[in-house]
């Protein structure tokens, strides 16, 4: 599949591979450092009293938002994230060193989800943005602490706290502004590798994306969007067939719907209808997204076909082999974007 520069001027930039959008961690905070016991020894004070210092408190763990990540790989690999147990205390009441925290850096659209309850704990939107997941145990207070009138010399001191452990899915979702939603093999990531940067694989049979791709489109001199390519859906996606939950998280956050259906599609109103139920019943809020009707491999649409469209509301034909319709295609996009 060729393509010419002059053809498509507006297009360019980044992508993503390799994308990991969902693994299981198990995170411990650090323990808190105990107190300690320990008296005043000077020359001319024999018996000094109780100076023991306080236990450092136990690190936190901590998520962090990091933009320059795509994707849960790194992240993946490592099972156990632990944070360090805190210092003891000592004498001339010095308190412990604070333990270190364990930091995990995520990209943005990171869900963190007790995995226990099934309850979501954290939505990481923002650049960042942090989390702190685990709290570490205090510190145990020094024997210093609990000198009285009517107790000089404590012989006692408190020890640190355990610190928390719990396990964390982590979910990805991806922040696209627009999103390709149709059937296997309709053309979403033809038209992602034209429109920008991205190279998802392509090929002439259904299921050949089996992960979302995600592309930066340029328009005009200093504007851009992000264009997500979902994988395939198919009848049943909702329920969780094939793989449809999945697939259907990812166009949750989108700004813009693209329904994109091939042209030779015998009939094509029950295919958007197909798509625009599995969209409601995943989520209802979806179908208050702005959508865009596309139809696509326009370069193959013969008379016979033509007729199965005529009840069919179109928004723009587009062939991204011919690059045919694709700069009316962006404009609506921006226009919807910036609506």
């Amino acid at each position: 599949m060729k393509r010419c520069a002059e053809c498509a001027p507006f297009f360019v930039l980044n992508f993503v591979s390799m994308f990991i959008d969902y693994t299981v961690i198990k995170c411990l905070s650090g323990k808190g450092g105990a107190g300690a016991v320990t008296f005043r020894r000077e020359k001319f004070i024999p018996k000094g009293g109780p100076d023991g210092g306080d236990g450092g408190k136990g690190g936190d763990v901590i998520f962090i938002v990091d933009k320059q990540l795509h994707t849960l790989q790194d992240i993946r690999y490592k099972k156990t994230y632990t944070a360090s147990k805190g210092q003891p205390g000592a004498s001339n009441q010095k308190t412990g060193k604070d333990g270190d925290d364990a930091v995990i850096r995520v990209p943005l659209g990171t869900v963190v989800k007790n995995i226990e309850t099934d309850t979501v704990e954290a939505d990481l939107i923002k650049d960042k943005q942090t989390f702190v997941a685990l709290k570490g145990g205090k510190g145990g207070k020094g024997n210093a602490r609990f000198k009285s009138s009517t107790r000089q010399t404590p012989r006692y001191a408190q020890p640190g706290l355990d610190g928390a452990s719990k396990t964390f899915a982590l979910e990805l979702k991806v922040l696209a502004d627009v999103g390709l939603v149709g059937l296997p093999n309709a053309g979403k990531s033809t038209l992602l590798s034209v429109v920008s940067a991205a190279r998802p694989k392509i090929a002439d049979y259904p299921f050949t994306t089996l992960e979302p791709n995600l592309g930066i489109v340029k328009y005009g001199d200093y504007q851009s969007f992000v264009m997500a390519d979902i994988p395939g859906l198919i009848e049943g996606a909702a329920q969780g067939k094939g793989l449809g939950h999945q697939f259907l998280k990812h166009v949750e956050r989108t700004k813009v719907l693209l329904f994109m259906i091939d042209c030779q599609e015998e009939n094509p109103k029950a295919v958007l209808e197909t798509l625009s139920s599995e969209l409601k019943t995943y989520n209802p809020d979806l179908e208050k997204k702005p959508q865009l009707l596309i139809r696509t491999k326009t370069d193959l649409l013969k008379d016979e076909l033509a007729k199965n469209w005529s009840a069919m509301d179109i928004d723009q034909d587009i062939s991204a082999v011919t690059n045919t319709g694709l700069d009316k295609l962006i404009a609506l996009i921006t226009e919807q974007l910036h609506a």
